[in-house]
């Protein structure tokens, strides 16, 4: 039994599988494609099969084509929807059907086209009795028009309803008869004070036309007569959403629906205004602020609202409350509603996205793209809105102030007005809609439209009452921009949408403090400019005034004026930061993007002048002048052997140049070491900027906090915020590596500097710097010792030696320590060094063993020994006639970077403890570097607006002038020293 029962489990177990494997080869879930317009007549769409079905006998599509009904002549027996329906036809003597179609009847007055009984005009359909019972015959009942009922039948014709209320008080009757007039569906008397014939028309002024509108055409002359005659509310309201239709255009040569709306409010003078404005009349709708000239400045910048805003603090107030009354096309009220939630944003979002647009002073912008086809769908009529901003009075009472409009599609006798720049010829208005696809419509208004206008720019403008210290402002302006399209391919058209809102405030104040600043300081930069000019006139002995000294003060004071520019941006950047993200009650607003461009422009100018600068020193320090002065001395003599004479003489034993190849390289790798880490430099500041979140801070909102929720609207940034924030962190981590570096590195692990300081004495060569034609630095690396080239053994002993204090020190004056110094050499002593070093770099290099001729290579060798001799008898103080003498610099000599005394018979040493001669190495140029990096990386995130290629970028650029630097430096240091460069590794 238990065999039989696994055996059957098994089998069925195959079966299943086989089953599945023939399933899954077999199985497709593709069908073809069917809309319901392509099902044919007889034919429904079966919603469940997403397939055209056929209908039953005796049966057609229904309107929808979802579904069957029966034909012409047959009544309804059974209906399930679908095809599910049984059809039976009606006897010969009861042709017609009841309008639910479910019964058969006899019509006296004939069929219509769908078999359903007719009735004359002006008579209604009765088919059933009071109590429901089918009629064997249908009646048609004439409705009394009589002065006792006044009825006629409705719409639909099966019931009567009492006649339009303007037909009664003009005729007394249901019929409007001349000469009274009939329009849009009211009856006016001809007797009366009547609107002028208008222009039915829609302008279209962004594409040059106008069009017959069928809504216009039908209702806007009654519309005006009811609102005129009978003050009519809704009339009146439906007659100012025209004008509004129409861009609030006004035209004095054509009666247009503003220049209607604008006769009817002329004509009711003597009504009474509304809430005390004098541009509101009573029953019409508040339109406009008037049409004269200069109005808008009064409206905008005279009366600040009463209420106050506040970021911070316990009457902190951030909340924009605006509010809306909104009107149905045919001027119904519809309701008061604020904006949340994107009642003017056509772009869609989150529900925390679009309301974050009304926190205060946090700049919002909004950019989408739309399908036309979508705006149909989503706005078959218009809606209109006044917008009002709500607050709170003092006696806690709510108060709503209205909102201004400025149109950049108003035409005032076909001028554009509102585009033009001077506010004192903007003419205001009040009400708005975001979508008009009815006016466009030319015969018939269930059509599609021809055109449509949509509201593709919106703008919230919020100006800060000048000076104010309590978050006072003024009324806000909304901009509103209309585009004009026209219908072709709704599903391929589309149109581009923008809402903003955004914070001004009077920038006059800044500017002026701003240029005063920059002109103190720039007065400042010249006088600096003008010091370092006669300094470096000084320096390279010559006292005419040329065409080169103007060029040396221009570069001088490009560098200066760099300074000046980046003192105030950075100062300009760092009072926006601070003092709008910490403010409590709103005193300040960020600037305008259009108001950053001068910001912007003295950025550029700080990089392009710095730049500059920095050039200048580059090359300055790729050309200087260099000789190494070895100081050893042959340690006796050797037997060599004579060339071609095939004997031997006594000679001098050669003195080993690799101690100045090692003092060379030693020179060639410190040429480009500085005081912070550049990559470290680059990498920190980006950690601190995208990881910790110090780019939030530059954010156009209120907000100091790093961190964002990524599901909350994010504010654009401020160009002068991320300047302010970047060049900050810059700063602060370069100071930081700089102090580090003075304080802790240099003194506990390693001082390149002055380890190559020592590093001469030990190899018993002094440098010999000319960074001017008269003026340069000298290392004095003499060794106290008389020789460097010994063994292990003897350097170690006089390394104790000097420890121990056994020896002379190792200034150049006995006695001293001092080994650096500045030099200002002789005009006498430069000549002659010109007329030695022109023969050691007249091949422009070392002569090559193996390529140039021996002569070549020994006027070289000789003329660099002839060097070597003439600076080491110039130290000692042989030549009296080139003699120097030693000294001190003056304080003021030393702030001032000039030297007072002129080298005119003696040079002169002056004593420098702080190794100025790194001014002609990366090391003693860091301000300058740390600047120029600074200003390269806030420039290119100026134009890119990211901090990780500005990062990229600017090592990249450090990295090629840093291969610039070693490179060009390399030869001129071969070129100047006579040390081969391929020793230079």
């Amino acid at each position: 039994m238990g065999a039989t029962s696994t055996l059957s489990i098994t089998a069925v177990t195959k079966y299943l599988l086989l089953l599945f494997l023939h399933f899954s080869q077999a199985q497709t879930f593709s069908f073809p494609f069917r809309q319901p317009e392509t099902c044919g007549h007889n034919q429904y769409f079966d919603i469940s099969s997403l397939s055209c079905a056929r209908c039953g006998a005796n049966q057609r599509q229904d309107a929808q084509g979802t579904s069957c009904v029966c034909l012409p002549g047959f009544q309804t027996i059974s209906n399930n929807g679908g095809a599910g329906i049984i059809c039976k036809k009606c006897p010969e003597d009861m042709k017609g059907v009841t309008k639910d179609g479910w019964n058969c009847i006899s019509c006296p007055s004939g069929l219509t086209t769908e078999g359903k009984c007719h009735c004359p005009t002006g008579h209604i359909l009765v088919e059933r009795d009071v109590n429901g019972t089918l009629l064997s015959q249908a009646t048609c009942q004439l409705c009394d028009k009589n002065e006792n009922s006044f009825t006629v039948a409705n719409a639909l014709g099966n019931r009567c309803v009492r006649c339009e209320p303007t037909f009664i008080n003009t005729s007394r009757s249901c019929v409007c008869s001349e000469p009274n007039i009939l329009t849009g569906g009211l009856c006016f008397s001809s007797t009366g004070n009547f609107p002028p014939r208008v222009i039915s028309a829609t302008r279209y002024g962004e594409l040059g036309m106008s069009l017959t509108s069928e809504w216009f055409t039908k209702y806007l002359q009654s519309a005006a007569a009811a609102c005129w005659v009978y003050g009519n509310l809704t009339s009146c309201q439906a007659l100012g959403n025209m004008c509004v239709m129409n861009m609030n255009s006004y035209d004095s040569a054509t009666f247009d629906a503003c220049r209607l709306f604008q006769f009817v409010s002329e004509n009711t003078a003597g009504l009474r205004t509304v809430h005390s404005v004098s541009f509101w009349r009573q029953n019409l709708p508040w339109l406009f602020y008037g049409d004269q000239l200069g109005l808008a400045p009064q409206v905008l910048s005279t009366t600040p609202l009463p209420t106050n805003f506040s970021f911070k603090g316990p009457n902190q107030d951030t909340k924009l409350k605006f509010v809306a009354a909104s009107y149905d096309v045919r001027g119904n009220f519809l309701k008061w509603q604020t904006l949340e939630g994107g009642v003017l944003q056509l772009c869609p979002d989150t529900e925390t996205r679009l309301n974050a647009a009304y926190s205060f002073g946090t700049t919002y912008q909004q950019n989408c793209e739309i399908s036309i086809s979508k705006i149909l769908t989503g706005f078959p009529t218009p809606v209109f809105y006044d917008l009002y901003l709500e607050y709170t009075s003092e006696n806690q009472h709510q108060y709503i102030w209205a909102v201004p409009v400025l149109n950049l599609n108003l035409q005032y006798n076909k001028m554009f007005v509102n585009q033009d720049s001077n506010p004192g010829k903007w003419l205001l208005t009040r009400r708005i809609f975001l979508v008009d696809a009815l006016s466009g419509r030319e015969n018939d208004l269930g059509s599609q439209p021809r055109l449509i206008r949509i509201a593709t720019q919106i703008s919230l403008s919020i100006h800060l009452v000048p000076s104010t210290k309590s978050g006072n402002i003024f009324p806000p302006l909304m901009t509103i921009g209309y585009s004009d399209i026209d219908i072709k391919d709704p599903n391929s058209q589309s149109v581009k949408i923008s809402f903003s809102i955004k914070y001004e405030m009077n920038q006059e104040e800044a500017r002026i403090q701003t240029d005063i600043a920059l002109g103190v300081l720039g007065g400042l930069a010249v006088l600096s400019s003008l010091l370092k000019t006669a300094g470096w006139k000084r320096r390279i002995g010559s006292p005419v005034i040329d065409l080169q000294t103007v060029m040396k003060f221009l570069v001088y004071y490009a560098g200066d004026l760099a300074n000046v520019f980046l003192i105030i941006t950075v100062g300009t950047g760092l009072y926006w930061l601070i003092f709008f993200k910490a403010q409590k009650s709103v005193s300040v607003l960020l600037p305008m993007p259009a108001q950053e461009e001068r910001f912007v422009t003295y950025v550029g100018c700080a990089f392009a002048l710095k730049a500059l600068q920095f050039l200048h020193k580059l090359i300055s320090q790729i050309t200087i002048d260099i000789f190494f002065i070895d100081w050893e001395r042959p340690k006796g003599k050797v037997l060599k052997a004579v060339e071609g004479e095939g004997g031997v003489r006594s000679a001098t034993v050669p003195v080993s140049i690799w101690r100045t190849y090692f003092v060379a390289n030693e020179w060639n790798e410190i040429q480009t070491v500085r005081k912070i880490n550049p990559l470290f430099q680059v990498l920190t500041v980006l950690f601190f900027l995208e990881v910790v979140g110090f780019k939030n801070l530059a954010l156009m909102d209120p907000s100091s906090s790093l961190s964002r929720d990524p599901l909350s609207y994010t504010a654009p940034y401020s160009r002068i915020l991320r300047y302010a924030v970047s060049a900050a962190l810059w700063l602060v981590i370069a100071i930081i590596q700089i102090v580090f570096f003075a304080v802790f590195y240099e003194r506990f692990i390693e001082d390149k500097i002055r380890q190559f300081v020592d590093l001469c004495c030990m190899s018993n060569i002094s440098v010999f710097l000319l960074s001017h034609r008269c003026f340069g630095y000298y290392i004095h690396g003499r060794s106290v010792h008389g020789h460097a080239d010994t063994n292990m053994e003897e350097m170690n002993m006089n390394l104790k030696r000097e420890a121990e204090n056994l020896c002379s020190q190792r200034g150049l004056v006995p006695n001293t320590e001092g080994q650096t110094f500045q030099i200002a050499i002789s005009s006498q002593m430069r000549q002659h060094y010109d007329r030695i070093h022109e023969t050691l770099t007249r091949k422009n290099g070392p002569a090559r063993l193996l390529s140039s001729s021996a002569t070549t290579f020994e006027q070289s060798i000789k003329a660099y020994h002839t060097m070597n001799k003439f600076l080491g008898s110039f130290i000692d103080h042989v030549h009296k006639e080139m003699d120097y003498f030693i000294k001190d610099k003056l304080l003021l000599e030393r702030i001032l970077g000039i030297e007072f005394m002129e080298p005119m018979e003696k040079s002169i040493f002056y004593n420098d403890e702080v190794y100025s001669f790194s001014s002609v190495l990366y090391y003693g140029n860091e301000a300058t570097l740390l600047i120029y990096d600074l200003l390269f990386f806030c420039v290119v995130d100026l134009a890119c607006q990211s901090f990780i290629l500005a990062a990229f970028l600017t090592y990249l650029q450090q990295e090629i002038f840093r291969f610039i630097r070693n490179v060009v430096g390399q030869k001129n240091l071969a070129s100047k020293t006579l040390v081969d460069q391929r020793f230079l590794i």
